[in-house]
């Protein structure tokens, strides 16, 4: 016997709900996951800022806060040797140290705003252009594993 024709009917509606739903999971990780992106970005590029901050405040002059804040980013990403690369990364990142230097750096009582610099526009720019040169976002470098190493008491 053959079953009624209905149970294929329903079988289709069936199938086709649970496609739905697969689809929309599937869209959803999708969306997830770029939104934890630009959260784990947002929060990456705050507290590189704050570092940066934090260094070229005490700094005694732009060139050592700019020195200061590239050695603390060299330290960041773990670089200990040098490459065209890296030199390029971290010269361009003096920008944003110079900002920040520079935003820091006291007023007189008649300073205008305009001639404080955009210390978000100099990470927007240092972003861009490590984005257009290369293939993954500056972030992703801050993706480095560092295995603990056991302590051993000789």
């Amino acid at each position: 016997m053959s079953p009624p024709y209905f149970l294929d009917a329903l079988k289709l509606d069936a199938e086709s709900a649970a496609a739905a739903e697969d689809g929309l999971r599937r869209d959803f990780a999708q969306r997830l996951k770029e939104i934890e992106t630009a959260r784990v970005f947002a929060f990456r590029r705050l507290n590189l800022a704050r570092a940066t901050t934090d260094i070229v405040a005490v700094a005694a002059d732009e060139k050592a806060a700019v020195a200061d804040a590239i050695a603390m980013l060299r330290g960041k990403l773990n670089w200990s040797s040098d490459s065209q690369a890296r030199a390029e990364v971290l010269s361009r990142f003096a920008a944003v140290a110079q900002a920040v230097f520079l935003s820091l750096a006291p007023r007189g009582d008649g300073a205008e705003a305009a001639g404080v610099p955009d210390v978000v526009a100099a990470f927007e720019s240092f972003e861009r252009w490590y984005r257009d040169t290369h293939p993954n976002p500056f972030w992703i470098l801050l993706d480095t594993y560092i295995p603990e190493t056991p302590v051993v008491d000789f």
